[in-house]
C-alpha cells in the first residue's frame, strides 16, 4: 500500500511461498538488482547461453540476503531442493538447478532472487489487518510475464484497483 515507508517493500509485489502458524515467507517479484545472471554463472564457472545471462537477479526480500531463491513455473524436473507452491509455480533454493538453467535445460519462466521477506508468528496477520498489504491472487502470468515495473500495477488490477487512485491514509469501517 502507498503508506508502507520501508524501502525494502517500497512498491513491492511479494508473491507469497509460505504461509503457516509458524510465520510466512514470500519473494519481492518485482525489485532488480543490477546484477546480471552470468555473474553467478561465472561465480560458480558455469558456461551459459549469453541470453540466459543478460537476466536479473531480483532483491526477494532483506532476510538471508546472500542466499538465492528461484520462483519458476514447474517442468516435470525436482531438483535437490524443489517445492511445488501451486499449479503454476515452484520454488527451487538449491545450486543444482544453476548449470541447467545456464544450458537452457531448466525452467524458461523463472526468477533468481537474492534473499527472501519473512515474518513471524501473527507478524503478516497484523499487518494485513493494518491495511499494510493490498492482497492479490497469485497470477504466475504476472510474476513471469509482466515487466518489473508494471506488476505492481498488473496484480493490482486484477482486483479492480488503480494504484494511482489509492491514499497514504487508511480507516477501519
Amino acid at each position: 500500500m502507498p503508506g508502507l515507508i520501508d524501502p525494502n517493500f517500497s512498491h513491492a509485489v511479494i508473491y507469497i511461498c509460505e504461509h503457516t502458524q509458524e510465520g510466512a515467507m514470500g519473494l519481492v517479484v518485482n525489485h532488480p538488482l543490477e546484477i546480471p545472471l552470468s555473474q553467478v554463472f561465472e561465480q560458480f564457472e558455469i558456461d551459459y547461453s549469453p541470453g540466459v545471462g543478460a537476466q536479473s537477479l531480483l532483491s526477494g526480500g532483506p532476510v538471508q540476503t546472500d542466499r538465492g531463491f528461484i520462483l519458476h513455473r514447474p517442468t516435470g524436473q525436482k531438483w535437490e531442493s524443489t517445492q511445488t507452491i501451486s499449479n503454476d509455480i515452484s520454488l527451487t533454493a538449491s545450486k543444482d538447478i544453476i548449470p541447467d538453467i545456464a544450458r537452457e535445460r531448466g525452467p524458461h519462466d523463472l526468477i533468481i532472487a537474492l534473499g527472501y521477506s519473512g515474518w513471524g508468528p501473527g507478524q503478516l496477520e497484523e499487518e494485513l489487518a493494518n491495511n499494510a498489504w493490498l492482497t492479490v491472487p497469485a497470477d504466475a502470468d504476472i510474476v513471469f510475464n509482466v515487466p518489473f515495473d508494471q506488476r505492481a500495477g498488473a496484480a493490482a488490477a486484477k482486483i479492480g484497483i488503480d494504484l494511482n487512485q489509492l491514499s497514504v491514509n487508511a480507516g477501519h469501517a
